[in-house]
């Protein structure tokens, strides 16, 4: 195929060549791409606001990380957090930079990913800004959401004996993502295996690659007259998120290892990693699965909700932030996902 050198359209050129076939989808986007600002109006809602920004070398790998999945991801690892607190995501902005590596065809392929997410999830792209990089490839996105008031569920509304709640099932991502890594150093040596490697696995190649936001469960607690008590979503390992939740509550918690969702492939490929399972759930991160606490008066109305898992409990600060062994034996939890300042 052939490929168009960036330089050739020039900054804004290239802005006009991969924003032309976007159209809004929100009453709330007065104007959108074209002008020094969007303008969005939300009148008696709240905004809600969040930014992510994504470096190649850190956070992805393209030997291994289609573009196209890459946009996908990039927007919705943002969109996500705009479901974390009960709202609904509207618009998104889009920087990019890019070094002289990628062609026009790369950049289409990587925005194709940000429109199909955004056309998923019903979210404008608004605006945003391209550069050239001398590191490589980077992505940063912000996106903008809506919640009234009354309905906004942040992090601090916990209480003691609130019922810790999550959706899906964790460590699928973190297992996919070993697996890719394996593969990628064992195809230097033998390219024709790694193929072999990933058959059967599509499971969590997939929760790696292409996660997508929980926009059903946010529709679903709202059907079922459920406000979560606090909220946030999965993105750095449930342990670091619920040291978070317990953090800006003022309390403390218990989670029960036998109780955590996991799937049988994310279990079979610890297994042959030979990697503790409950440990790749703790500390994996990136499922973007929800975690959240609701009222023991809304129990029997969780109950009956799909695809989600009631996993532990809140408690006072001062009883710690435990997890609950299958022996009974209390850990301490720690925060051990991923850290973009370790060395």
């Amino acid at each position: 195929m052939a490929r168009t050198d960036i330089s050739t359209l020039g900054e804004f050129g290239l802005i006009d060549h991969f924003t032309k076939a976007i159209h809004p989808q929100n009453a709330s986007t007065k104007l959108g791409i074209g002008d020094d600002a969007a303008a969005i109006d939300h009148k008696s809602y709240r905004t809600l606001a969040t930014t992510d920004i994504l470096l190649e070398g850190v956070h992805f790998n393209l030997e291994y990380v289609p573009l196209k999945h890459l946009g996908y991801k990039a927007a919705v690892v943002n969109i996500s957090d705009i479901y974390a607190m009960n709202g609904r995501p509207t618009s998104l902005l889009v920087a990019l930079g890019i070094s002289k590596r990628f062609s026009v065809e790369d950049i289409d392929e990587l925005y194709s990913g940000i429109r199909l997410a955004c056309s998923e999830y019903g979210v404008d792209i608004v605006g945003g800004d391209t550069t050239s990089s001398m590191t490589g490839l980077t992505i940063s996105i912000t996106c903008l959401g809506e919640v009234k008031q009354e309905n906004l569920v942040t992090r601090s509304g916990a209480k003691p004996n609130d019922i810790i709640c999550c959706t899906g099932n964790l460590g699928a991502a973190y297992m996919g993502l070993q697996l890719l890594e394996r593969e990628r150093i064992a195809a230097y040596n033998n390219p024709d295996l790694a193929q072999k490697a990933f058959e059967g696995k599509e499971y969590i190649l997939e929760r790696q690659l292409k996660p997508e936001a929980r926009k059903d469960i946010i529709e679903a607690l709202k059907t079922a007259g459920i406000k979560p008590t606090s909220m946030i979503d999965i993105s750095d390992g449930l342990s670091s998120e619920l040291l978070h939740l317990c953090k800006a509550s003022g309390t403390g918690c218990s989670v029960f290892a036998d109780k955590l969702p996991i799937d049988y492939e994310t279990a079979a490929m610890a297994e042959e990693m030979n990697m503790d399972i409950v440990t790749c759930v703790l500390n994996g991160g990136e499922d973007y699965e929800l975690l959240f606490t609701i009222a023991q008066q809304d129990y029997d109305k969780i109950l009956p909700m799909q695809d989600v898992s009631l996993i532990g409990y809140m408690q006072k600060a001062e009883q710690g932030c435990n997890l609950i062994t299958r022996s009974g034996a209390e850990i301490a939890l720690k925060a051990q996902g991923f850290n973009a300042f370790e060395n």
